[in-house]
């Protein structure tokens, strides 16, 4: 790898390359340039135009490679105290999954305080070149969503499409809609990965036939095909489980779900769909039992509850900063694991009574945080499905762990190379060994320094790195923050409030 600013860009390349899926022949294909070239690119031994860079950053829908005004960066001067009261947004992953459950219904959905977070913006970009009218209603994140009589599938967005994972979510309202249809797919996503293959598991019992080419799901319906028996997903998956759920609620018999997850969610769509006069027995299980409609034509109001994975981030940031804040709205029932671990290794908190959230369903308390002395837990940290602890919550647990005294084993079994960037944290003073791409052994508690760190292309150890340079001594950067945006609504403008110095700043 040769020194200088074109090795810089090459590893930054590779890592987005990796984070996408893509294989150096995929992203070629996508360039229309040779694999040797990219190899090159990747190494550092290739001179690049602006042409291509600006293709590479579409591509990989990456800013860290992206150009026009520049990518945002984050100073952030500590180490922090905390301080005030915070409400949990709603959920990131409702939202996206009611969007695309909204396709169900012909009449007008109204969605209340939706996250403005960049993957919405994606998925209505692709609504919209369907021919579906979306708006925002006043300042809280009221989203109204009005379908066409007809969809316009042969105008979709392809390039919104490319960059948004959730267009997957489509197939399920889609298949009752079209007998044969097409829908752009982010790279990486063929057809027998672990990812997909459990989706077209799920779908071919309502005639869903599915072939990937050309960066493309081709999906044909044979309308006299439907579920002869139970359908028992090979994945407990969210997306899995809500592609077969908009699937069933078009579908005007009785489907019977098994080993479907019953994560926050799929809770959301469940209550969506009963809106929808969708019969659905079970939430909360890992069997659903749906009786659907042959047409749905109403107009809906629907609240989705607050995200929990939101209210860990901010958990996080209060005790690592060991600090006192109340945070507001917390959905407690998917939060009570990662709760009892964190009592174990000695977080002190206080939490109000339960009430219940807008959909009508969800529990939710207030929690006051206090700055607590933490050692490491006695076993090893690992996520599993509802009601074990959230895949996506297991790596705020790098960071506290980080400040406990002991050593924590965290397994990440569930991503291939997500525990790779949480070895990010050693730059600013932890002390965290990678054992293999699932594994990582942490050893507390650490005097955090600041530095420069580029942001990981993964969500949320890209936050975990943010939390870490709050309880930093001196000032940090944290460039390319792109991927935070994609699923945090105002996040470091949230966490100045409490008081912490967080400034946006651009190169360019």
């Amino acid at each position: 790898m040769t020194e200088g600013y074109k090795g810089r860009i090459g590893l930054l390349i590779r890592d987005a390359r990796k984070h996408r899926g893509l294989t150096q022949s995929q992203l070629a294909d996508l360039l229309s340039t040779s694999q040797s070239a990219i190899n090159r690119i990747e190494k550092g031994q290739q001179n690049l135009s602006l042409e291509m860079l600006a293709r590479i950053g579409a591509a990989l829908d990456s800013e860290i490679v992206a150009l026009g005004a520049g990518p945002t960066h984050l100073r952030i001067t500590g180490p922090t105290t905390l301080s005030g009261s915070i409400e949990v947004k709603t959920s990131k992953n409702a939202g996206v999954a009611l969007l695309c459950a909204s396709l169900l219904n012909r009449g007008r959905t109204t969605l209340r305080k939706v996250a403005r977070i960049e993957e919405v913006n994606r998925l209505l970009e692709v609504l919209g070149s369907l021919g579906v009218q979306t708006r925002w209603l006043g300042d809280e994140g009221d989203l109204e969503i009005i379908p066409p009589k007809e969809l316009r599938l042969d105008a979709i967005d392809e390039e919104a499409a490319r960059r948004t994972r959730s267009v997957i979510m489509f197939l399920g309202p889609l298949l009752h809609r079209a007998d044969t249809f097409d829908l752009p797919y982010a790279g990486g996503c063929n057809l027998g990965t672990r990812t997909v293959e459990p989706h077209m598991s799920a779908l071919r019992p309502f005639g869903l036939d599915v072939k990937a080419t050309d960066g493309s799901y081709h999906a044909n319906v044979d309308r006299s095909v439907s579920p002869r028996r139970a359908i028992v997903l090979t994945e407990c998956g969210d997306t899995v489980t809500e592609n077969a759920l908009m699937a069933a609620a078009l579908h005007p018999g009785t489907t019977v779900i098994r080993n479907a997850s019953s994560n926050y969610m799929v809770q959301d769509l469940c209550f969506y769909l009963q809106r929808l006069g969708v019969e659905v027995e079970g939430v909360g299980t890992t069997t659903l039992t749906v009786t659907g409609r042959e047409s749905i034509d109403v107009d809906v109001d629907y609240a989705p509850a607050e995200d929990p994975i939101e209210a860990m981030s901010l958990l996080a940031a209060a005790i690592v900063t060991r600090s006192e804040i109340t945070i507001t709205r917390v959905p407690i029932e998917f939060l009570e694991i990662e709760l009892a671990l964190l009592e174990e290794m000695g977080f002190v908190y206080d939490r109000t009574e339960e009430y219940v959230a807008a959909n009508g369903h969800t529990r939710l308390v207030d929690i006051t945080t206090h700055p607590s002395d933490l050692h490491a837990p006695l076993d090893k940290i690992h996520p599993m499905p509802f009601p074990g602890l959230n895949i996506d919550n297991l790596p705020f647990f790098a960071v506290i762990a980080a400040v406990a005294t002991g050593q924590t084993l965290l397994h990440d079994w569930v991503y291939e190379n997500r525990a790779i960037y949480l070895t990010e944290l050693t730059k600013l003073g932890a002390q965290v060994k990678l054992l293999d791409p699932h594994r990582v052994m942490i050893e507390g508690p650490t005097h955090f320094s600041g530095t420069e760190i580029v942001c990981p292309p993964a969500l949320r150890p890209a936050v975990v790195i943010l939390l870490a340079m709050l309880a930093s001594k001196g000032t940090s950067v944290l460039r390319s923050t792109y991927v935070i945006a994609r699923g945090y609504e105002d996040l470091a403008e949230r966490l100045n409030e409490l008081g912490a110095q967080i400034e946006p700043f651009r190169d360019i």
